[in-house]
C-alpha cells in the first residue's frame, strides 16, 4: 500500500514537471468555431484543420484560415507548465529563424489570461501569436489532452506530426517541414 507521503508527493511532482494532463472537457454542440468559406482571399484552399477561430491574448479575433498555403506549427501550452517554459526559448528562436517560411501559433489553455500574458512576457515569446483557449475548444479539435504538444501542419494543412518533441526532434521536423 502506498505511503501517505507518496500519495501527496506524486501529484505535486507531476504539476511541477509540467506533465499533468488537461481535464477532460467534452466538445458540445455549438462550442466549435463556425464553418468558414473553402478559400482565403489569396484563393488558397482552407483545409478542415485550419477551419477554426479564436481570440489572441490581447483580445483580437484570429482566423486560422490565414495559415492556409504554408506550413504551420501549433504549440499547445499552459502558463504553469514547466515543460512549456523550457520550450519557450526554442519556440522564439525557431519563430525568428523560419519567419516567412512557416508560422508558429501558440494555443494557451488551463490558465488565466493574466498568467498567460506573464508567461509570454517573462519567457520572450511575444513575437509568436498566441490564442487564449479557455474552454480548450481548439485543443479538443486537435485531440490535445495535455501540454506541451506540437502539431505540425504542412502547406496543404495536413497534420504531419503531433506530440511532444524535444528541441532536437523539433529541429529535425522543422527542417523537413520547410524543405
Amino acid at each position: 500500500m502506498p505511503s501517505r507521503r507518496g500519495l501527496l508527493t506524486f501529484p505535486l511532482a507531476l504539476a511541477v514537471a509540467g506533465c499533468a494532463a488537461a481535464p477532460a472537457r467534452p466538445v458540445t454542440a455549438g462550442s466549435a468555431a463556425p464553418a468558414r468559406p473553402a478559400t482565403t482571399g489569396s484563393a488558397a484552399p482552407v483545409p478542415e484543420t485550419l477551419r477554426f477561430s479564436g481570440t489572441t491574448l490581447d483580445g483580437a479575433p484570429y482566423d486560422a484560415a490565414q495559415l492556409a498555403g504554408k506550413p504551420a506549427v501549433l504549440w499547445f501550452w499552459a502558463p504553469w507548465c514547466a515543460t512549456c517554459a523550457s520550450e519557450a526559448q526554442s519556440v522564439a528562436d525557431f519563430q525568428e529563424e523560419y519567419a516567412g517560411r512557416l508560422t508558429f501559433l501558440g494555443v494557451a489553455g488551463m490558465g488565466t489570461t493574466k498568467a498567460m500574458h506573464q508567461f509570454v512576457a517573462d519567457l520572450g515569446v511575444g513575437a509568436v501569436t498566441h490564442l487564449n483557449d479557455p474552454d480548450l475548444t481548439i485543443w479538443a479539435k486537435f485531440g490535445i489532452a495535455q501540454q506541451s504538444v506540437y502539431v505540425l501542419l504542412d502547406a496543404a494543412g495536413a497534420i504531419v506530426k503531433r506530440g511532444y518533441l524535444d528541441d532536437l526532434q523539433l529541429t529535425g521536423e522543422l527542417t523537413k517541414l520547410v524543405s
